[in-house]
């Protein structure tokens, strides 16, 4: 059994042959189910201008799905500082948990959820990217607002998500829970959180430390089973790696014939064997390694596998393998 809580991040991924609208209508389906499984919380991701995964505002998302569910937390995964003004953070997760009592977290994050500038330069109404002290200053102030300005008897959770030593040593300054994204650049997870843990200050949003570490998981019958379904994920992967957010989301026939050039291969393998990838007892077991390494309090599995229902039986079988269903 697994010692700590387990929590699912959804990036809405958009499937080789299907619609954007079909990806949405999925979602009420999902948060239903993996709530009943026992996870703890379901975060979204804020993306854009990406074929691969659903452009839809996390705060849409979380409305939608505390509608449709009744105790699992809802939050963002985050929601990007850069693209958003403070006051309508504060005033929209304010608003969400006056809604959902104790159920709704305000994840922040600094990129800006596309690797198309472009599109990056639209969602900053044309200004550049944001500096260090305009992003320490952004997520201090949506802190502050929702005190001063939402003020209401329930406020979000709010938590910072870091890949990096200093996301991290910003988190500990303003005293936040850390996600750590791991499933991300999993180089930086042990640096980040020794830099988070050794400068964290109490705050009235957190007394102590607190790390969640996110983790790409895919879980199957068996290995075979697993590399199948990882291949989609796999083809877009090595776009991201290399700069490129333009990859589809594949089927996984289509990956299967994909032309991997030997350092894409080399890539992956740096990758991989740092994620939870396997049959229901290697994935425990891998996801226990990395609490025993990081000291995690909890752990958030993000599985972007094909259909929704390979998608599902993943968090089931890892949720039966870890004592949760």
């Amino acid at each position: 059994m697994m010692a700590v809580p387990l929590s699912v991040l959804e990036v809405a991924m958009v499937q080789a042959g299907s619609r954007a609208a079909d990806t949405l209508r999925d979602t009420t389906t999902f948060a239903r189910q993996v709530e009943t499984m026992g996870y703890r919380r379901l975060w979204y991701a804020e993306h854009h201008h990406s074929p691969a995964i659903g452009a839809f505002p996390p705060v849409v998302l979380i409305a939608h799905a505390a509608a449709s569910t009744s105790t699992i937390r809802l939050g963002s995964g985050g929601v990007l500082a850069p693209n958003h003004s403070p006051i309508m953070l504060a005033e929209q997760f304010g608003t969400l948990a006056g809604l959902h009592p104790q159920r709704i977290d305000l994840g922040i994050g600094r990129g800006p959820g596309t690797l198309d500038e472009p599109t990056a330069r639209a969602l900053r109404r044309g200004a550049g990217p944001i500096t260090d002290d305009e992003y320490r200053g952004d997520v201090a102030a949506t802190l502050r607002f929702l005190v001063d300005e939402v003020a209401l008897d329930d406020l979000p959770e709010p938590w910072l998500l870091a890949s990096s030593t200093a996301g991290a040593a910003l988190a500990a300054d303003l005293g936040l829970p850390v996600a750590i994204a791991h499933h991300i650049r999993p180089d930086n997870t042990a640096a980040a959180i020794d830099e988070y843990r050794a400068r964290f200050r109490p705050s009235r949003w957190c007394a102590g430390p607190r790390v969640l570490v996110c983790v790409e998981t895919v879980c199957a019958p068996t290995q075979q089973d697993v590399e199948w379904l990882a291949g989609p994920m796999n083809v877009v992967k090595v776009g991201l790696l290399q700069g490129r957010g333009d990859t589809p989301f594949p089927t996984p026939a289509e990956a299967a014939e994909h032309p991997f050039t030997e350092q894409e291969r080399q890539a992956l393998a740096g990758f991989l064997p740092h994620q939870a990838h396997g049959t229901p007892d290697a994935v425990v077991q891998r996801l226990t390694e990395i609490v025993d390494a990081t000291g995690a309090e909890e752990l958030m599995l993000v599985t972007p596998v094909y259909t929704l229902k390979d998608r599902l039986r993943s968090y089931e079988l890892v949720a039966t393998a870890a004592g949760r269903a």
